[in-house]
Formats: C-alpha cells, sequence, structure tokens
C-alpha cells in the first residue's frame, strides 16, 4: 500500500513524492549513488556502469541494495509501488533479445541511466523486467513504477500479462492495484465531487439543507484502498491552490498526504502485522533535494544531493531515516 503525486508550483518547479506503507519491516536509509557507479545485474552477472548521480531512499539487506524511489542528477524521479494480483514480468522465452533487469533493480536502472521521461521510453524498448525475490518479504514482489521529470512530464510503467507498458500520466497520481487505466477510468464515478457547496434541495415540502461547509466533497471515500486512496489524492491535488514558491509546494504536498497516512493499527493484514505508512518523502526535481519524514518522527527533514555528492566508488550513505525527535521549545 502506497500512494505517489506529483505537483508543480506557479515558479514551475516539479516535486515529486510518495507514502511507503509496509506491511514487513523495513529499515530505510538515504544513499548517494555516484555517477559512473558500477553495480552488479543479479540476472546477468554483467556490470552495469550508472551515467548520472543519484539520491534515493532504499535499503541494504543480503547483499543486495534495493531502492524504493529517488531523484538523479538531471532531475529525473521515480518511485516503486506494489501491484499485487497485476504483475507478470517477463519469462526467459519471450526477452531473449533485450537486456534482462529484475523487478528490483529497475528502479536503481533507470535513475542511473534517464535524463529525462524521453530517455526512459527509449530504454523500455530494449528491456526486459523479470522477477526476482527480494530479502524482506522472501517472495517476488509485484510491482509497477512512476516517473517524471523537472518538466512535470509523468508517466506510470506496468508490466503485466498484456506485456510491458508505458501510460501517459496526467493526473499525476499513483496508488497500488488494479492498474493505472481502471483508476483513471474509475475517476469518472466521482465527476461530481466538487469544491463548491451544493445548493438547498426542496423535497416536496421539505427544505433540505447541507451540514456546513464541504458539502460538495460528501461523494469522496474515506478508507485505506487502493482506489479510495487514489480518487482522494486525485482531487486533492487537482483542487488544491496552487503554491506559490517551492516552501508552499513541500507543504501542500504533505497535506495532500495526510489524508492517506495509515497509522499503526488501522490496516491489519492476513499476516497478523499492521500495515502502516513507514515514511512519506518528496523530492524537488529542480534542485535534487529530498524532503522526508518517518512514523516516528513527523518533522520533515531535508537532504541536496548536490551538497552531500562526493567522488566515490561505493554508494554513499546518509544515515537512516529514523532520526531522534528534537521538540522545539518556546
Amino acid at each position: 500500500m502506497c500512494t505517489a503525486i506529483t505537483l508543480q508550483s506557479e515558479q514551475l518547479e516539479n516535486f515529486f513524492g510518495r507514502t511507503m506503507d509496509f506491511s514487513y519491516g523495513i529499515d530505510p536509509e538515504l544513499f548517494i549513488i555516484p555517477k559512473n557507479y558500477e553495480w552488479t545485474n543479479f540476472l546477468s552477472n554483467k556490470t552495469i556502469s550508472n551515467k548520472y548521480s543519484f539520491m534515493g531512499i532504499g535499503q541494504k539487506k543480503d547483499g543486495m541494495l534495493a531502492f524504493f524511489d529517488g531523484v538523479n542528477e538531471k532531475g529525473f524521479a521515480a518511485a516503486t509501488l506494489y501491484f499485487a494480483g497485476y504483475a507478470k514480468y517477463d519469462d526467459e522465452e519471450n526477452s531473449m533479445e533485450k537486456e534482462s533487469i529484475s523487478s528490483l533493480d529497475f528502479l536503481h536502472y533507470i535513475l542511473g541511466k534517464c535524463a529525462s521521461i524521453k530517455e526512459l521510453n527509449d530504454i523500455l524498448l530494449n528491456i526486459s523486467i523479470k522477477g526476482l525475490p527480494d530479502p524482506v518479504t522472501k517472495t517476488v514482489a509485484p510491482l509497477h513504477w512512476i516517473a517524471t521529470d523537472k518538466s512535470g512530464e509523468c508517466v506510470v510503467i506496468e508490466q503485466t500479462e498484456d506485456g510491458l507498458n508505458i501510460f501517459k500520466n496526467e493526473i499525476g497520481v499513483m496508488a497500488n492495484s488494479p492498474n493505472f487505466k481502471w483508476h483513471m477510468t474509475n475517476l469518472t464515478n466521482y465527476i461530481n465531487v466538487s469544491q463548491i457547496q451544493i445548493d438547498n434541495s426542496k423535497w416536496g415540502n421539505v427544505q433540505l439543507k447541507p451540514f456546513g461547509q464541504a458539502s460538495g466533497t460528501m461523494q469522496l471515500p474515506g478508507g485505506y484502498t487502493s482506489p479510495e486512496r487514489f480518487v482522494k489524492t486525485a482531487y486533492q491535488k487537482t483542487h488544491i491552490k496552487i503554491p506559490k514558491n517551492s516552501l508552499e509546494a513541500i507543504n501542500a504536498c504533505f497535506h495532500i498526504m495526510e489524508s492517506v497516512t495509515i497509522p499503526k493499527g488501522i490496516v491489519v493484514t492476513n499476516r497478523n502485522t499492521d500495515d502502516y505508512t513507514k515514511y512519506t518523502a518528496f523530492v524537488n526535481t529542480n534542485t535534487c533535494e529530498y524532503f522526508f519524514k518517518t512514523y516516528n518522527n513527523t518533522q520533515i527533514i531535508k537532504a541536496s544531493l548536490f551538497n552531500n555528492y562526493k567522488d566515490s566508488k561505493e554508494p554513499i550513505s546518509l544515515g537512516k531515516l529514523e532520526r531522534k525527535v528534537k521538540f522545539e521549545e518556546i
């Protein structure tokens, strides 16, 4: 369970971020991957060299460094979200002529090689995404991806039984299952939702009046399923006042995500584990800055790719996301 959005300011800065909702234990860390960093393709054992440096949130476990989201030096950003019941990866028989990339490495691969959505489109023609068990769940995680660049263009990448597809994402929102086209069609069910108060109505001799403000939003869903989260964030991001600058934009992004942030105990899985929001993170794709907060520390932390970058042959860790809470006293 995760939700992702893009949001642009009046200054045309593009912001991109997500909630990380998960029922398995993870210990996320902020990394910088240097330009020209060489890493091993887990499927082919061949060396891959990154064209661009990037900063991303991920986790290193059992020798594998997998990323959940990130932004590179060119302002290209992307995130991985769960896609249960719909993801279907390639097999060896139908992808021999393409470079095989595991689903766990795909985000690392595109962040290291793409400067724009156009370049992403070109790269997708020549790769095949295959499933690989991850060290956290010990299963082949069903995934799909959302990507954007500093122009604000946004796409969704889904590998299903129909093949590898990339969809233009004009709404700038993504959640989990069903597929992206289903979510976009489902928005039509909420065509009457509005930020404007509905008018009084008369049923026979009975005068009906709205209960205070927000009557135009009564049809909005209130649960935490993927379709409900998609609708809520789509409505909010398309109706929120356009932020004037980067500070207003970051505040707006986190406010939007508050409606889909899941506290512990609200959603419990069949394994009797809590599915809750581990962290919420946004990036300014124009400045390559990260802003994040965690479940246990809601103070927003900021990190810059360029301020923390240094030449290295290895990933640079900026530390765990979980940090000690410090209250400001007055």
